[in-house]
This record gives C-alpha cells, structure tokens and sequence, in this order.
C-alpha cells in the first residue's frame, strides 16, 4: 500500500515593516508601488533607491493596476511539490501603466492564448497565512 504525502502548502511571504504598505495595499485590493520625492520616478515595490536619481526620499503611491504583458515563459518543470498540479504554468513580466515591471502570473486566461502586449489588470491572489499577492488577468 502506497502511502500520499500532503502537498505542502504555497511558499507566501511574511511582511515586514519595509514591505508592510505594499501587503496593506493588496489586502485592499489596490497595487502600490514607490514613488521618488525627488524625481517623480515610479518605482518597484522593492527599491530603496531611485533608478532615476539614486535619491532615497521615496514614498508610497497607488498604481492603476494596468499594464502590457513584456514577455513570459511557460513552466514545465516542477521546482516545488506545492506547484506540481498547476504545471504547466506561466511566468509573465507586466510593464505597468505606471512603467515599473512585475514578475507575476497571468490568470483567466490559457497559457496558449498570451500574447506580448496585451492589457492586463491587476488581480489578487490570498495565500494560507492571509497575504494577498498580485497577479495579472486579461483586462475587461
């Protein structure tokens, strides 16, 4: 007799205080993203320095939540036991209205069916410990 395993549950992240607003803001639905004091720059959520300016005044700012698919690849290959029954699956980078890039996932939508360019708008995913991360779905 064969014994199942559980599936372990999905890696989520913890956040912390330097990443609190970016989960406050997908608890509520709505992307954020930083903004440069200095320059105006949109930013990634991540950054602690300005690209445009290497200022450090920055502060967070609500994203449309629209964008362009930039590319993608299809995985294939399992990395973690908690992903094997969404094989295969894919990665896409969406350029935001706003110009930073995100590695998300493209949902709503068969993988044989994205296509570079296309508008795209910010969806939520909630994960077993509460937070919520954005993926990206067609746009209506």
């Amino acid at each position: 007799m064969t014994e199942q395993r559980e599936r372990p549950a999905k890696p989520a992240p913890t956040p912390d205080e330097t990443s609190q607003a970016f989960f406050d803001g997908a608890e509520r639905g709505v992307l954020m993203i930083k903004s440069c004091n200095t320059c105006s720059a949109n930013l990634h959520p991540t950054t602690e320095t300005c690209t445009e300016c290497l200022g450090d005044d920055l502060s967070w700012s609500e994203a449309s939540g629209k964008g362009t698919l930039h590319t993608f690849g299809i995985m294939h290959q399992n990395y973690h036991p908690a992903f094997t029954d969404e094989l295969p699956y894919n990665l896409g980078v969406v350029e935001l209205e706003e110009g930073p890039r995100f590695n998300t996932n493209i949902v709503g939508v068969d993988d044989d069916d994205l296509v570079v360019g296309m508008a795209l708008e910010v969806c939520f995913e909630e994960f077993a410990n509460g937070v919520k991360l954005p993926k990206f779905q067609p746009a209506n």
